[in-house]
């Protein structure tokens, strides 16, 4: 490692940790809902201090050099596994992110692990490698969350843990002279170099995964109705779209909740929101585990059953609207809730508009010829 000088990578490490430090705790002060930016924001700042003093051995009194500084820098490590842990929702174990710090700090105390360079390194480099396999580890469970960044950060962190891993028979298949100070040690350099490319890399990976979820939240959030949490009109269609040319039995399924607006105008619109709400935990619980269903606008609502033949489309509707008349509310006996259903069966074609405006037929004589009650398409078309 001729011409690396690890004081010098050090103070470099500390400059370049500072601004990725920095860098974290603005996008967090953006996207204040992501604490996660925050501690890893924290994290670096902690690891730059910890240069400074790691950089200054020599000329500060070793308790302070080899004592606090390492300690900051395993606390450092410590902080962006707890990080990890916040990204991905899980708790924080604050007194686990410290451990390692705290037990550096402890086993200084003891005389024979103060002296002894190998123990010293390797202590400090598992403990370090334990925190990052963790962060990996952590990221690898979570991977039902699909973000382009999250292999990455896996990647990452599990290179940056074998960096530290190898310290440890290093230490002791090629141990420092006695004489040696460890700022002259090509692993020092090694590592100082490793630490820049990690800040950079992390800032970079970390910031992209708290954006890749908040877009996804937002697209979520597009296609999502605000009131009942189901698919809106435009999430509804498209998924209905893409389904219908497949070549196997498909109804759609219209519901329209009856005489809504009496319900609005005599109980309130927050016992009409909650007649919503309450018929769609209904249909969700009744309607087959494929089913796909949405909310189409107001009382309106769309579900289109895949693999489903005439009959056991009218089956699936006839539990929906004998489940959801069976509601009472004691407190409101006047209340009378019930739903109007029309079914078409899915063409060849798959056109999904002809699809809808049968369903929508047939919709009408439900509520036409009474209300709470079901008409298919095929007999309402046959009867004109």
């Amino acid at each position: 490692m001729t011409g690396l000088d690890p004081a010098t990578l050090l103070i470099a490490s500390c400059a370049t940790t500072t601004l990725v430090g920095v860098q974290f705790l603005v996008s967090w002060r953006q996207s204040p809902d992501s604490p996660c930016l925050g501690l890893w924001g924290f994290a670096h700042l902690v690891g730059s201090i910890a240069s400074v003093g790691l950089a200054m051995r020599g000329m500060i009194p070793d308790w302070a050099s080899v004592g606090l500084a390492n300690a900051a820098m395993i606390t450092a490590y410590g902080l962006i596994w707890s990080a990890v842990r916040s990204f991905e929702r899980l708790p924080i174990y604050l007194p686990i992110g410290a451990a390692g710090g705290i037990a550096w700090s402890l086993l200084c105390l003891n005389t024979t692990f103060y002296e002894s360079i190998p123990l010293r390194v390797m202590f400090a480099s598992a403990v370090a490698a334990a925190y990052c396999f963790g962060g990996a580890w952590t990221f690898w469970r979570k991977r039902g969350e699909v973000l382009a960044s999250r292999r990455v950060a896996i990647g990452l962190m599990t290179s940056y843990g074998f960096c530290y891993l190898v310290r440890v028979p290093a230490a002791m298949l090629a141990p420092l002279p006695s004489k040696q100070t460890p700022l002259t040690s090509n692993w020092v350099a090694i590592l100082c170099l490793f630490a820049m490319l990690f800040s950079i890399a992390s800032a970079f990976t970390f910031i992209a995964l708290v954006k890749e979820r908040a877009e996804r939240k937002q697209h979520a959030a597009a296609r999502t109705d605000s009131l009942t949490g189901i698919a809106n009109r435009r999430a509804f269609v498209e998924t209905a779209e893409e389904l219908l040319p497949i070549r196997v039995d498909k109804a759609l399924l219209l519901f329209d909740l009856d005489r809504f607006k009496a319900i609005n105008d005599r109980f309130g619109h927050e016992v009409g929101d909650a007649a919503i709400v309450a018929f769609c935990a209904v249909a969700e619980e009744t309607l087959p585990h494929r089913a796909v269903f949405g909310r189409l606008g107001g009382e309106e609502f769309g579900c289109l059953l895949i693999g489903t033949t005439p009959a056991e489309a009218v089956q699936a509707a006839e539990r929906v609207r004998r489940t959801f008349a069976a509601i009472v509310l004691p407190d409101m006996p006047d209340l009378r809730l019930s739903v109007s259903i029309g079914i078409a069966q899915a063409p060849p074609d798959g056109d999904f508009d002809a699809l809808l405006r049968r369903a929508d037929a047939a919709l009408y004589v439900a509520k036409k010829s009474g209300r709470d009650r079901i008409e298919l398409a095929e007999y309402v078309l046959r009867a004109a």
